[in-house]
C-alpha cells in the first residue's frame, strides 16, 4: 500500500489520505528523495570525471549511481514515476538537507468512518498550499537555543 501511495505522491506531488498513513508515508517519501539526490550527485561526478579524462573515477561514480538507481527502483516500480523522481525531484532538492515533505491536517474528517484526514505534499513546487520555510543553518539553530 505504501509503495502505491509513494508512486501517487511522486506522480501528483500532493495527495489526500488519513493522517497516520501520511505520517508513515513521509518516511518513505523522504528516503526516495535522498536516493534520487544521491543518484543525481553521482551522475554529476561521473560526468565531471569523464570530462577530466579520469575513467576509473568516472566508472566508480557511475557504479554508485547505478546502485542508487536500484535502491530507488525497489520502492518505485512504475517507470514513468521513477523517471520523474530521478530527473525532476532529485535535482530539485540537491541544495536541501532534509524536510522534503509536509503533512497538513485537514479540518473535516472522512465522511464514512470519521478518520482524520491530511494532505501530504512535496515542498518547493508550484501550487503548494503554503510556502516552505528556508532550511535552517547551524548558526540559526544556535541563535534559537540562546
Amino acid at each position: 500500500m505504501l509503495r502505491n501511495m509513494l508512486c501517487s505522491l511522486i506522480e501528483h506531488e500532493r495527495i489526500i489520505t488519513t493522517e497516520p498513513k501520511a505520517k508513515e508515508l513521509r518516511r518513505f517519501a523522504d528516503k526516495a528523495i535522498k536516493q534520487a539526490k544521491s543518484w543525481a550527485k553521482h551522475q554529476q561526478i561521473a560526468a565531471a570525471e569523464l570530462d577530466k579524462g579520469n575513467a576509473v573515477a568516472a566508472k566508480t561514480a557511475a557504479a554508485a549511481a547505478q546502485h542508487q538507481l536500484k535502491l530507488a527502483n525497489s520502492n518505485v516500480r512504475q517507470r514513468p514515476v521513477l523517471i520523474k523522481l530521478l530527473h525532476q525531484l532529485g535535482p530539485r532538492y540537491l541544495d536541501r538537507e532534509g524536510g522534503y515533505t509536509r503533512v497538513l491536517k485537514l479540518q473535516r474528517p472522512r465522511p464514512g468512518d470519521k478518520a482524520d484526514r491530511a494532505v501530504i505534499e512535496y515542498i518547493d513546487r508550484e501550487g503548494e498550499l503554503r510556502p516552505a520555510k528556508p532550511p535552517r543553518t547551524t548558526s540559526q539553530g544556535l541563535k534559537d537555543l540562546l
